[in-house]
């Protein structure tokens, strides 16, 4: 039903972008941070914010430039957050209107974000000559720029593309994130722009990205910091061609779950790129009373530093959840370690149980590990997704702001 190709944020109909070296920090010489994503029609959108009680001011902007639900263009920039400034709405919209003097499109439907640094004044003289640098300059090819302008701690830039059918016409989602620390996401320091040609109500829109966030974005925690700046828009063209979904029908939970997969693509592209880490770490709980008590102990479970050395410390799974408040029979979880080198169980009943641990050492030096937790207790389910801690996120985060 959904089939992933090549490509980001520019791959859907209608959509162009580009991102450049502006020097927003005076150190930076070299390293892309101003993007601009335009469409040539005024699109459907929608988005989701941090729950942070402090929040960029970039997301009050956007907030009130989405309200009618309609937006044409993207401007963003890393390395300062525009967070805890006198003038950061003043900052904010200033870069609504560069964008909308560049791209000729109305400066109130322009989304803006931006993330790096919290509370120092965000430079605007770089970001005016940045995007004038830009005019004419937007392509199909210039998304994968875009998706490595929004990178702070990086190690990786963060995008994909993928093609569903809805109505008999081939729909096209595209996207890039952003996000390596201060990790947390309660949607509503990672960003997400979304793209699509379908053609979708922006109230269906808003309801469809509300809906697959919550098993995505959502599900991902590398640290336990929710960021002050966390924004997911998406845009819809409509140029696709298939009847425009208006009401939650059978086309509608196409969208969704394809949204969903497309989220959660980008979702594993985050954690495991967590500052510092070597390994992604997935947490896939089965059999819970209820979604809740699912995600709970899903969030819960990943036991970053047991990750990182590799050791099958089954222990501080059952521990884990045992504080997640979740309502949980702990007599009846199981509990196994998965990767591309096999599986090994070695909790039953909440109990341990013989295995070897040269298998389970060889299994937890993969770079992708899933932990497989099921509880007897129901058939609700989550995944979460997570990574190691490591030696070098303290070091990166030491002297982050210097």
């Amino acid at each position: 039903m959904y089939k992933f190709i090549e490509g980001g944020v520019t791959a859907p109909q209608g959509f162009t972008a580009q991102g450049i070296c502006a020097g927003i920090k005076p150190s930076n010489k070299t390293k892309r941070d101003l993007a601009l994503i335009y469409c040539d029609t005024l699109c459907n959108a929608a988005a989701v914010f941090t729950k942070n009680l402090v929040k960029s001011d970039t997301i009050a902007v956007t907030k009130s430039h989405i309200k009618n639900g309609k937006a044409q263009a993207v401007i963003v920039n890393s390395g300062n957050a525009n967070t805890c400034n006198a003038d950061g709405i003043e900052k904010a919209e200033k870069m609504c209107e560069i964008a909308s003097d560049v791209l000729g499109v109305n400066k109130d439907d322009v989304i803006v974000a931006s993330t790096g640094v919290i509370g120092e004044i965000l430079p605007i003289e770089p970001i005016i000559k940045g995007a004038e640098a830009m005019r004419g300059a937007l392509s199909k090819d210039g998304g994968t720029n875009a998706a490595e302008a929004i990178m702070t701690t990086d190690t990786v830039k963060k995008e994909m593309a993928m093609t569903m059918t809805l109505g008999g016409k081939e729909v096209t989602v595209g996207g890039i994130a952003k996000g390596s620390g201060m990790i947390h996401i309660n949607m509503g320091t990672m960003l997400s722009f979304v793209t699509t040609d379908a053609a979708i109500s922006s109230d269906m829109l808003k309801s469809a990205l509300a809906e697959a966030v919550e098993d995505s974005y959502n599900m991902v925690s590398v640290d336990g910091d929710t960021s002050t700046n966390d924004t997911l828009a998406i845009m819809a063209s409509g140029k696709a061609g298939n009847p425009e979904i208006t009401e939650k029908n059978e086309d509608y939970r196409i969208f969704v779950e394809g949204l969903t997969e497309a989220f959660k693509k980008l979702a594993k592209k985050l954690a495991k790129d967590g500052e510092g880490a070597t390994k992604l770490l997935v947490c896939s709980v089965q059999g819970a009373k209820t979604k809740q008590d699912a995600v709970k102990i899903s969030k819960g479970v990943i036991c970053k530093a047991a990750m990182f050395g590799a050791d099958a410390n089954w222990g501080r799974v059952l521990c884990a959840i045992g504080y997640s408040g979740a309502d949980v029979d702990v007599k009846k979880v199981g509990v196994a370690f998965k990767s591309a080198k096999g599986v090994i169980e070695v909790c039953e009943n909440g109990a341990g149980i013989p295995f070897s641990e040269e298998k389970a050492k060889k299994i937890l030096l993969e770079d992708e590990i899933e932990i497989l937790v099921t509880l007897g207790d129901g058939d609700k389910k989550a995944e979460a997704y997570g990574c190691d801690l490591t030696y070098d996120y303290v070091k990166i985060n030491g002297d982050y702001r210097t």
